[in-house]
């Protein structure tokens, strides 16, 4: 599989990753039954659907694979681990995306432009086959280009050459923004959030980078009428009920672009999918005629990409179907919990 990696601008101290690495104790047990393991490298994992996304994968393609929680933001400690012999890779999470990126050797494109990692996979190093190098990938991008380009059959009339709305002001917004600057062929992006010092933040951040032209901080009820109706919209907050005088201002907003009148609605991304990817935002999108897409599309199509990288199989040869199935049936599950 070829993919477009560039040098890291600042690999000094970085180590090559040597193959004479041991796991502590408390992990042996985990991967012993493994032909090769993997690491989600985070913290809150307990809820985490992505070992469950991945095993699917692995099973499918009769591979003795599996990805092993590390709940933890010890970055040293991980750069032990990920020396054995055995390791194919890591999902990077919260709080790391951005810490691990210093200690990589090669990133992709959009792991350089987004400046945060949420996948590692490895290299042999060119001059020594004992050694390995370490490279990062930003797969949270592809998860939100795939999930409209896979879900949206005609993004001609829906998105194109339209404006778009990012809602949020974290890491997930920006690669929205990232996504829909790059791929997605949108025109002005507009920026909704409860702290406007996070949309400053992100347009600071994504300018710098080269990918924040034409991105807006919508701010007032006022502002919002005037503008033109977006035909895409990627929310990046948690399915929790606006409480706080800023937070409801942002709904209030939000409501005013799903609400504009439209010869046809947009389409919307719902990233939440915990505890359910049918969150209240995403039911009053439905209702106003948009065409909302599950937070858990990113989470597929993301999670698709990085097994591009870690086994070296192509999309056309990962199971796509089968991994669609058992995430609609484990949300099936969860829901009749609720």
């Amino acid at each position: 599989m070829q993919r477009s990696l560039q040098n890291s601008t600042s690999p000094e101290g970085v180590p090559i990753i040597s193959s004479s690495a041991t796991l502590p104790p408390a992990l042996v047990d985990e991967v012993a039954p493994l032909e090769k393991h993997g690491f989600l490298f985070g913290q809150k994992l307990t809820n985490s659907w992505s070992p469950f996304l991945h095993d699917v994968i692995y099973s499918h393609l009769g591979l003795n694979w599996g990805q092993v929680r590390l709940d933890s933001a010890d970055v040293d400690l991980f750069l032990k681990l990920i020396q054995h012999p055995d390791f194919y890779g890591a999902s990077v999470t919260m709080p790391n995306k951005v810490a691990i990126v210093p200690h990589l050797h090669i990133l992709t494109q959009e792991c350089r432009d987004v400046g945060a990692c949420n996948t590692l996979f490895t290299r042999p190093h060119p001059s020594n086959p004992s050694r390995r190098l370490l490279c990062g990938a930003n797969t949270d991008v592809l998860g939100i280009k795939n999930s409209f380009i896979y879900n949206v059959p005609h993004p001609e009339q829906v998105y194109h050459d339209k404006p778009a709305l990012v809602i949020g002001g974290g890491g997930a917004a920006r690669s929205a923004v990232y996504a829909l600057r790059k791929f997605l062929q949108v025109t002005d992006i507009y920026l909704v959030n409860r702290e406007a010092s996070e949309v400053e933040a992100v347009i600071r951040d994504c300018k710098a980078r080269g990918y924040g032209q034409d991105l807006i901080h919508v701010s007032t009820e006022a502002q919002a009428r005037q503008l033109a109706h977006p035909g895409a919209i990627v929310a990046c907050v948690p399915d929790f009920p606006p409480t706080t005088l800023e937070e409801i201002l942002a709904r209030s907003i939000t409501t005013i672009f799903l609400s504009k009148d439209a010869s046809a609605k947009g389409a919307m991304l719902e990233m939440c999918y915990n505890p359910t990817p049918f969150t209240e935002l995403g039911k009053l999108a439905e209702g106003m005629g948009w065409q909302v897409i599950l937070g858990t599309e990113a989470l597929i199509w993301q999670g698709l990409e990085q097994d591009r990288y870690w086994t070296g199989r192509e999309l056309s040869e990962l199971p796509v179907e089968d991994v669609k199935a058992a995430i609609a049936d484990k949300v099936a599950a969860r829901m009749a919990k609720l």
